[in-house]
């Protein structure tokens, strides 16, 4: 059995001893070398560690976003470093809802890897039960990685251009109301968001404990925001590609896969002043 979009603390646990790929995704967006710091002080046994800035982004132009997608040869190579395989298991996980984690989730998925699941609760979770931890750096045998990329998956800047205003598409943005309405933005250059988008704030998806809500809860709330759209109609962005991934992990785990990223996201989409923009709430 493999799992592929999220996985129990008793279920990790339960397959420890296995040869499976854990990757520790804890990250601050405000201090940059949180994660690592809290990965050597403590982390899941046999778990790497996987930076948001170093290992799931790549160079910064201006104008490419706050966190661009590496290329699947960089990616290829960041995976076989971690010690993942083509048929091996990965778990990833970051400090609560799985929103980093769900970044890498989707990377490899992307690169035609299905055998990965989001720690459902993260390190708070495993930690709150009192499950086993160490400290240190862990050291992955590399593995050999090839990438079976699925170029439909994801959308670039010019190919989302044409579809403002086109009915048939839906695009969906994950960040919180006041900076898709435009109210606040603390982090890019203009606020608001892509004309005609809807807002589905990534936070929505989890209970207060940070797990996720169960699938049957999730479809209800995606297929009235979707309102008749299909999934693979449908296109995940945020403000730099890291919290949409979290509204595609909850779409699969609510039975409602097939839907898109944009992963250059409000970041570089507001990098143009030539582009449109749009501020208040989302339209009817």
């Amino acid at each position: 059995m493999s799992y592929a979009t999220l996985i129990s603390t008793d279920e990790l646990s339960a397959h420890l001893s296995e040869k499976w790929a854990i990757v520790d995704c804890r990250f601050d967006l405000q201090q940059e070398h949180w994660g690592s710091a809290q990965y050597r002080e403590g982390h899941i046994p046999g778990a790497v560690y996987a930076s948001l800035n170093d290992d799931m982004s790549t160079a910064t132009s201006g104008s490419n976003g706050r966190h661009p997608l590496p290329s699947p040869l960089e990616m290829a190579a960041t995976f076989a470093r971690l010690g993942i395989g083509s048929a091996t298991q990965v778990v990833v996980y970051d400090q609560d809802s799985g929103m980093f984690a769900s970044r890498l989730w989707w990377m490899l998925r992307y690169c035609g890897h299905d055998a990965v699941a989001v720690l459902d609760g993260g390190w708070a979770k495993w930690v709150r039960e009192g499950r086993p931890t160490r400290g240190g750096e862990e050291s992955p045998t590399p593995a050999a990685f090839v990438p079976q990329v699925r170029r439909d998956s994801r959308l670039t800047v010019d190919e989302v251009e044409p579809l403002v205003g086109n009915r048939n598409v839906l695009l969906v943005d994950a960040r919180g109301a006041e900076r898709f309405e435009g109210r606040s933005e603390p982090l890019d250059r203009v606020a608001g968001h892509i004309p005609g988008a809807r807002n589905r704030y990534y936070k929505l998806n989890v209970a207060e404990d940070g797990t996720m809500l169960p699938p049957g809860e999730l479809r209800s709330q995606f297929e009235q925001m979707l309102h008749n759209h299909p999934p693979s109609q449908t296109v995940m962005y945020c403000g730099s590609g890291v919290s949409a991934c979290h509204n595609l992990l909850a779409m699969e785990h609510a039975g409602l896969p097939g839907a898109r990223l944009y992963p250059g996201s409000w970041s570089e989409w507001s990098a143009d002043t030539a582009r449109p923009i749009e501020t208040g709430p989302a339209r009817e």
